[in-house]
């Protein structure tokens, strides 16, 4: 069974939607110190540090939400 994607991989596959998610996509996308390899309170910390507006964090937990549903497909 193949290994699922990072979170960070998952969420750049997500850059062509026209929505939030695909906006955060986006943004990390060309954001160099993204700590991809941190965990989902590692990458809210790293936005609220940067001061990002509540509705950034609140769609990285969605975003973070989805991601885990993907991995629980892969699983299956």
């Amino acid at each position: 069974m193949p290994q699922p994607k990072s979170f960070t991989v998952w969420l750049k596959t997500h850059t062509d939607q026209d929505n939030a998610i695909g906006d955060l996509a986006r943004d990390i996308s060309r954001d160099p110190d993204w700590p991809s390899r941190k965990s989902l309170p590692g990458q809210r910390t790293y936005l609220e540090e940067r001061g990002a507006i509540p509705t950034a964090i609140e769609t990285l937990e969605r975003a973070w939400t989805q991601y885990e549903q993907y991995k629980a497909a892969q699983h299956e």
